[in-house]
This record gives C-alpha cells, sequence and structure tokens, in this order.
C-alpha cells in the first residue's frame, strides 16, 4: 500500500516540491475536495482555484482544475499568480462552495502547498480537515483520481479563467477610505517578497499624492536574497534599507500568498506583529470608533487584553491558526482577529487573514492620524504600557522530534530566567504564566520540523534570557 504523506497543519498541507509535493498528490488532494463538495451538496456551485508565484504553482492549479472537471464541477481558475484572501473573496463573490489555493505561504523555495476555504471563505475549520483527510490513504494507494483534459473541460465551460482583481477592489472600497490614503501625501515603501502581492498597494493607490515604491515586485521562485517569503525582521533588510535612504513613511510587507503583513517604521525600525496588531486594534477602536469582539491567538499579544478593558469589548483566546480564529469571528461578529505570525483578519470581510487590507487600515492610521508609526506605538504604548517579544525558531531532527516534545511534556519549572511560574497552560503547545504578567510558550509548528519558542514581557531585558530558558528546558541550542 502506498504511503500517503498528505497532512494537513495549521493552515493546509505543505511539503517540498518533487519529494512529496507531486501532481499525485496534489490530484489527490483535489479528489478529496471534489468528494468533498458533491458529499454536501455543494458541487453545484462550483470551486475557485488560486495560485501563488512558487515554481509550478499555475500547473498544479490546472492539475486541480481537471480533477474538478472529471467530476463535472465548475471551476473558476484564476488567470494570474492572486493573494490567498483575494482567493478567498472570489469565493464568496461567485458564490463558490469551496476554494483550493496552491501555495506554501511563507515556506522557503523548495516547497509549495495545498489550501482548502469551505464554503464561508476562512481557513478550513479542524471538523473540514478531518473529513477532506478521511479518504485521503485509500485515494494516494489506489490512485482514484477522476480528471478531465484541461483543453476539453475549457471547451465545455468546465473551466474558466477568470480575473480576481475587480471584485475585491470593489470590496476595498467598500471597506476603507481609498482616496483618503490616496491624497495624504503618504511616502510608502513595500517589499512584496517575489510574492502575490506584488503591484497590489501601487495599483490601488496610484491616482493622488500617496507615493509607493516596491522591492520584489518581480516573480522569482526562488525568493533570492531573503531566505523565506516571511515578513519578519531577518527577512527584510532591503525594505529597513529603503525606508531610511527614501524616507519613507512607513515600509509595509507581505509574506507570499499576501495574507500576512510585516511593517517598519519612518526610522527604518521593524514594528513586530505584536504591536502591528495591537495598532490595528487601537485603530478600529479609537480612531473609527468600532466596537466588537477581539479574537486573538495565544501566541500574541497581551496589549489587546489591555484595550479591550479600556474600551469595554471582550477579548476570546484560541489556538493558533486561522481555522481556530476564524470560526471564533464568526461566531462572535468580532471586529479584529489576530494571531503572531502576522496575520489579521477584519469584520465585514472574510474571516481570515489579509496581508493587502491589513496594510490599507495601517496606512489609513497614519492618513487619518497625521502621526508618524513611531508615534503611535508611543501613543499606544502610554496606554497599554510597554510590552517586549520576540520569537526564536529552532529546526528539530524528525527523529528526535518526539523526544524534545516529551521532555517538554514532563518538565514542571516553578521559574524561567529567575521569574517565578504561575501556571502552565497547554492549549496548543505549553506555555508558562509569569509573574508579572508575561508568558513564555514552546510550540511545534504544525507545517514545518520546527519548535518555536515565544516570549512577551514588561522587561525588555528579560526577553532573551526567557528565549534561552525555553531552550534549556527543550534541551536544544
Amino acid at each position: 500500500m502506498t504511503a500517503n504523506p498528505i497532512k494537513f497543519g495549521t493552515d493546509g498541507w505543505r511539503a517540498i516540491i518533487a519529494e512529496d509535493y507531486t501532481f499525485a498528490n496534489v490530484r489527490a488532494c483535489m479528489e478529496s475536495v471534489c468528494r468533498y463538495l458533491e458529499s454536501r451538496d455543494l458541487a453545484k456551485r462550483g470551486v475557485v482555484i488560486g495560485w501563488d508565484t512558487r515554481f509550478a504553482s499555475e500547473a498544479f492549479a490546472e492539475a486541480c482544475a481537471e480533477v474538478a472537471a472529471g467530476h463535472g464541477i465548475v471551476a473558476y481558475l484564476t488567470d494570474r499568480p492572486t493573494p490567498t484572501p483575494v482567493v478567498s473573496y472570489a469565493l464568496l463573490d461567485k458564490g463558490a462552495g469551496g476554494a483550493a489555493v496552491i501555495t506554501s505561504s511563507h515556506n522557503p523555495a523548495s516547497w509549495n502547498g495545498f489550501k482548502y476555504k469551505p464554503e464561508y471563505a476562512g481557513s478550513a475549520s479542524p471538523e473540514v480537515i478531518a473529513a477532506l483527510e478521511a479518504p485521503l490513504d485509500d485515494i494516494v494507494a489506489k490512485g482514484d483520481v477522476r480528471r478531465r483534459d484541461l483543453a476539453d473541460a475549457e471547451a465545455a465551460g468546465l473551466v474558466r479563467r477568470f480575473d480576481p482583481r475587480p471584485a475585491y477592489r470593489a470590496q476595498l472600497d467598500r471597506l476603507i477610505d481609498l482616496d483618503g490614503i490616496r491624497k495624504a501625501g503618504l511616502n510608502v515603501a513595500v517589499d512584496s517578497m517575489y510574492g502575490a502581492g506584488a503591484g497590489w498597494f501601487g495599483s490601488v493607490l496610484e491616482g493622488g499624492t500617496t507615493h509607493v515604491s516596491e522591492l520584489h515586485a518581480e516573480r522569482n521562485p526562488a525568493f533570492p536574497g531573503i531566505g523565506a517569503p516571511e515578513p519578519i525582521a531577518r527577512n527584510l533588510s532591503a525594505l529597513a534599507e529603503a525606508v531610511v535612504r527614501t524616507g519613507a513613511d512607513v515600509g509595509l510587507a507581505t509574506d507570499g500568498d499576501a495574507d500576512r503583513l510585516g511593517v517598519y517604521d519612518e526610522r527604518g525600525d521593524f514594528m513586530n506583529q505584536l504591536q502591528v496588531f495591537a495598532l490595528l486594534t487601537y485603530y478600529l477602536l479609537e480612531v473609527r470608533g468600532e466596537r466588537g469582539p477581539i479574537v486573538k491567538s495565544i501566541t500574541t499579544t497581551q496589549m489587546v487584553n489591555r484595550l479591550g478593558e479600556l474600551y469595554g469589548v471582550p477579548v476570546h483566546e484560541t489556538p493558533v491558526g486561522f481555522k481556530f480564529l476564524g470560526p471564533k469571528m464568526m461566531e462572535t461578529d468580532a471586529l479584529i482577529g489576530g494571531e503572531e505570525s502576522g496575520g489579521y483578519g477584519f469584520r465585514g470581510h472574510v474571516p481570515e487573514r489579509d496581508g493587502v487590507l491589513a496594510g490599507l487600515y495601517f496606512l489609513d492610521l497614519l492618513a487619518r492620524t497625521g502621526s508618524k508609526p513611531s508615534q503611535l506605538l508611543a501613543d499606544l504604548c502610554a496606554k497599554v504600557g510597554h510590552h517586549y517579544y520576540d520569537r526564536l525558531d529552532i529546526r528539530l531532527d524528525p527523529a528526535g522530534r518526539e523526544a524534545v516534545r516529551e521532555r517538554v511534556e514532563r518538565a514542571e519549572p516553578k521559574a524561567l530566567a529567575g521569574v517565578p511560574v504561575i501556571s502552565r497552560d497547554t492549549t496548543d503547545g505549553y506555555r508558562y504564566l509569569l509573574e508579572g504578567g508575561g508568558w513564555v510558550l514552546l510550540r511545534f509548528s504544525g507545517t514545518e520540523p520546527l519548535m518555536r519558542i515565544y516570549t512577551e514581557v514588561t522587561d525588555e531585558a528579560l526577553v532573551p534570557k526567557l528565549l534561552r530558558a525555553g531552550q534549556e528546558l527543550a534541551g536544544v541550542g
């Protein structure tokens, strides 16, 4: 029996191209999607298929379209590399039964992936993932996949290529005063990281006094010079330099499929993801005067808890991933949802991360207040106090991964870096709540062979000490 390598993690299935990420396995994923749609009377609504700028992504997307056509399901295939949130919105716009996205998001160049979006246009919930995974052993073992030749399917109207941009642009116009940003005279530096977000900020904001300059806007699946298309400081040195060199008011970066956002202030200093989440929350509550629940993953900031207290709105906490955050946002009609990875979702839109919309909201914050990013952060800290954060990624040998996990599971530290541990939370990973309100979390990645150590405290000097204490606890590094 052929082994099935397909396991959906925090957000979809990801694997190394030509090793486990093969046309046969991608078709198997799509076969399962088609069966899922048929079993829930969603197939007649069709399926949207999108793809990013990675190696052969369009070919993998076409392979998915062939499988959908083999089931007689209309496949709406994007005609260009498309941000995942734009694909998700196209699902709603077309009233489709679901969407598949060929992307590996922020992973290194040798990876690709398969994300599935159910009819509500968010990340697939654990229940949906379980339904998709259930038949995969059998599909992979037997190669039991229905297909129809692409050219034949297009001629029959079962594969329909379309431009996803107009519907999403109309949605942006409903959500935000784009004209106000265009007229604000901002100087914006953008790093698209060779990803699907290329060109979006410039095209949306053209025609006014705001100027957008862009780095890495061409397609290059090798992601040269940036390591991986994850919008965090170690991959964005060129953006930091561009902000300073051009005198930009702000630097924005989107990841490989543009559902995450990274931000630099006007001095070329990286604003970490927790700060950005808190600023976007502050923008909605204070600047726009909106009210509604806040949803956050356990890896993100206590600053939004304090904002919840100040503005009288509830804060809900979930495990990591928008497969948990999205359903909670829908359940509570949340104003905003956010996670430590730089993913932020918003009410009135899709219950999903959107790096393009998050970036535009950040620009709207600058335009409405007339303040620089560093001043906005100072204003926020005056309200909620200073919080300091960092994350350490440790690559694990697959053979020793379980031993590390068992070591962490058995650990019962009374203190970390000299700070007393009040309690341990195992909602997702192993989080140690510290005296004084800080925390340390050790968590094993759901998509890569990594263990991540996170911490947030109010004493900046403690950050490196607590990360080191987490390494010692796990016996790594």
